[in-house]
C-alpha cells in the first residue's frame, strides 16, 4: 500500500474527492471494457442534458433529460421497454411503452412532486417541434426519486420551462455526474448520491455493440464496492443505524446500439437489477426501482407515419445473442451507481439537513487491497 499512499500525497485528498472516477483510481468492475467515455453517450446518438437548481437554503433539485437520438423522437420512435424492480414510485408513461414497445419522447428524470412539470415540459417540447404541427397525443416518459430530505420538495420548484431547458441542453460527449440535474438532492446508502453513468463495449466477435447506463441514485442497502462490504466497514447499513433507512429509489436508463426489440430490451432491463444488487441495493418495500431500456439502432426506428399493413424494415438479434448484452448491463449498472457516489459532494439543504460525501480515500485503500489479494 506504499504506492497507494504515495498517490494520495501526489494527488491530494481534495482533488481525489472532487474529480476522480473509480476506474481512474484503479477500481475494476467486471471483465468487459468500457466505451471511450465510460458513459451512456458512448452509444451513438444518445444525448444527455441537466438542469440543476440550487437556491437559498432549501432548494436542492433538478432535471436530467436523456434523448435516444437528436432527431424528432416523436416522428422516429425507438424500440423500448420498462421493467419494475419495485414499484413504490411514479414513472409516468409506462403503460404505452409496455403496450407498444416504443419511446416517442425524451426521457425525463426529476423529483417525485415534479413529475407533472416533467410531463408538461416534454409535451410542450414535442408539440413545438417541426413536423409535429398536427400531433394531439404525446406519451411523456417521466421518472423520479424523492429528494425531500435535502430539498423543499413540497415547494414544487421545477417548472415546465426548466424541463425544456434540460432537454434543450442535451448533448453527446462527457456527462456530468454527482450533484447535478435529477441527482442534485439525492441520498444513496446514507451518503450523497446523484447522477452516475457507465458503458460497456462488446468485442467484435460478439457484435461490437455498446451498452450505456445512466442512474439517478436515491436508495439504501448495504453498500458494496467491487465486492468489498463498505457499508459494514463504515457502520452505515440498515438496522445498524436507526437514522439510516433502506427505503428510497433508483432510476436506471439503458441505451444500446444493438438491434434489439422491446421483448429482449425488457430482458436487458431485468438484468440491471442484478447490477444494483451487486452494489448492495435491496429494492426495499419503499423503494421505486425502475429500468427503462431502448435501442438506437436506426434499422428498428418506427416512423410515426408508418403505413398500415406494410412490414417494418430491419432485423433484430435472436435470443441466443443476448447473453453478452446482459453481462454488459450488469457491469455498467454497477459501475454507474458507484460513479454517482464518487462524483457526489457533501451537501446541506432543507432544515439544515446535511449528507456527507462518501469517504473515498479510505474506501479506495480497502478496495485496492482486496483487488490485489490472490
Amino acid at each position: 500500500m506504499k504506492k497507494l499512499l504515495f498517490l494520495f500525497c501526489l494527488w491530494g485528498i481534495q482533488e481525489l474527492n472532487a474529480q476522480s472516477r473509480p476506474r481512474d483510481l484503479g477500481i475494476h468492475f467486471g471483465v468487459l471494457p468500457s466505451g471511450i467515455l465510460n458513459s451512456i453517450t458512448d452509444v451513438p446518438g444518445v444525448q444527455v442534458g441537466h438542469f440543476t437548481k440550487i437556491e437559498g437554503e432549501a432548494i436542492r433539485t433538478g432535471v436530467t433529460a436523456i434523448l435516444p437520438h437528436g432527431d424528432n423522437i416523436f416522428q422516429q420512435k425507438v424500440p423500448a421497454a420498462v421493467f419494475v424492480g419495485n414499484g413504490f414510485g411514479k414513472l409516468a408513461g409506462t403503460t404505452q411503452v409496455m403496450e407498444l414497445g416504443t419511446i416517442e419522447s425524451p426521457i425525463i428524470l426529476t423529483n417525485t412532486l415534479s413529475v407533472a412539470a416533467g410531463m408538461a415540459g416534454v409535451i410542450h417540447h414535442t408539440l413545438a417541434q417541426k413536423g409535429n404541427e398536427t400531433v394531439q397525443s404525446v406519451n411523456a416518459l417521466v421518472g423520479e426519486t424523492n429528494d425531500g430530505y435535502l430539498n423543499d420538495i413540497r415547494g414544487m420548484h421545477i417548472s415546465r420551462d426548466e424541463v425544456i431547458q434540460a432537454i434543450s441542453s442535451a448533448q453527446s460527449g462527457t456527462v456530468e455526474e454527482g450533484n447535478v440535474g435529477a441527482g442534485t438532492g439525492t441520498v444513496c446508502f446514507g451518503w450523497k448520491g446523484g447522477i452516475g453513468t457507465s458503458s460497456r463495449k462488446l468485442p467484435e466477435s460478439l457484435g461490437g455493440y455498446t451498452v450505456g447506463v445512466l442512474v439517478q441514485t436515491n436508495f439504501g442497502g448495504n453498500l458494496q464496492i467491487a465486492g468489498v462490504p463498505v457499508g459494514e466497514k463504515l457502520g452505515k447499513y440498515p438496522f445498524r443505524d436507526a437514522l439510516e433507512k433502506s427505503d428510497g429509489s433508483c432510476m436506471i436508463v439503458i441505451a444500446t446500439d444493438a438491434p434489439v426489440l422491446d421483448r429482449n430490451l425488457e430482458r436487458m432491463a431485468k438484468r440491471a437489477m442484478m447490477g444494483l444488487a451487486k452494489t448492495g441495493g435491496i429494492a426495499s418495500n419503499g423503494s421505486g426501482d425502475y429500468v427503462i431500456a431502448f435501442s438506437t439502432a436506426e434499422s428498428l426506428r418506427v416512423p410515426y407515419a408508418a403505413q398500415s399493413g406494410k412490414l417494418q424494415p430491419g432485423g433484430s438479434l435472436p435470443n441466443d445473442s443476448m447473453t453478452p448484452l446482459f453481462l454488459a448491463v450488469i457491469e455498467a449498472t454497477e459501475e454507474a451507481i458507484i460513479n454517482s457516489l464518487f462524483a457526489a459532494e457533501s451537501m446541506t439543504g432543507r432544515d439544515g439537513n446535511r449528507v456527507e460525501a462518501l469517504p473515498k480515500a479510505e474506501i479506495l485503500e480497502w478496495v485496492l487491497r482486496n483487488q490485489k489479494s490472490p
